[in-house]
């Protein structure tokens, strides 16, 4: 489990084909300060479990579903990543509860800056917009975020600059895929209510 705070920018030192998987090579100090083998890193949302570590770098296999489910099969050598170790369940609950577990991807559709934030719109599939709220939270390449506004087909979220310094959401234009992960309460609400009702 997560938190959605992002620790650290990483960079991605190599990605090897394997076929039906890849295995992804990541440098970020931070994270691999006391990472072992085994422990889950996550890597712009997507929790991965780290095959070897060491010297600032650590490796992950990403099985096919995975690669299809998001946008980790288009990462290349020195495409930037946002990394964060899993939760410590002694430390504070910073964002909101993240599994790692993508649900799909967004566009980006705009990019509105402004002095003090920056608003950031997404197209979304209607499929996972309906678990969207507004003033809810929702997980975008990893990083925790309040949506501002939600329809049918499109959700919005304001950056701070501290976000926007720290993440690749800093960086991200027009046209650029995001990881997304809706908040898995409402997906729990929805089956459970799907069985009183049937």
């Amino acid at each position: 489990m997560f938190t959605g705070i992002v620790e650290e920018l990483g960079c991605v030192a190599s990605v090897t084909d394997l076929g039906d998987a890849a295995r992804l090579a990541i440098t970020g100090p931070v994270v691999t300060a006391d990472a072992a083998p085994g422990d889950s890193i996550a890597v712009n949302g997507v929790c991965l479990t780290v095959v070897d570590v060491g010297s600032g770098v650590f490796t992950a296999d990403v099985m096919q579903e995975t690669l299809r489910r998001s946008s980790l099969g288009a990462l290349v050598a020195g495409s930037p990543v946002n990394l964060e170790r899993a939760a410590r369940i002694d430390s504070r609950l910073g964002g909101h509860i993240v599994q790692g577990h993508v649900d799909g991807t967004a566009t980006v559709t705009d990019v509105e800056p402004s002095p003090h934030w920056t608003t950031v719109r997404f197209a979304i599939e209607p499929v996972l917009a309906r678990y969207v709220v507004e003033k809810g939270s929702i997980t975008v390449d990893g990083v925790s975020l309040t949506v501002v506004a939600a329809g049918d087909d499109s959700i919005s979220v304001s950056l701070i600059p501290t976000t926007l310094e720290h993440t690749t959401l800093g960086t991200r234009q027009r046209g650029d895929i995001v990881n997304i992960e809706v908040d898995v309460i409402a997906k729990y609400v929805e089956r459970l209510m799907e069985g009183r009702l049937s």
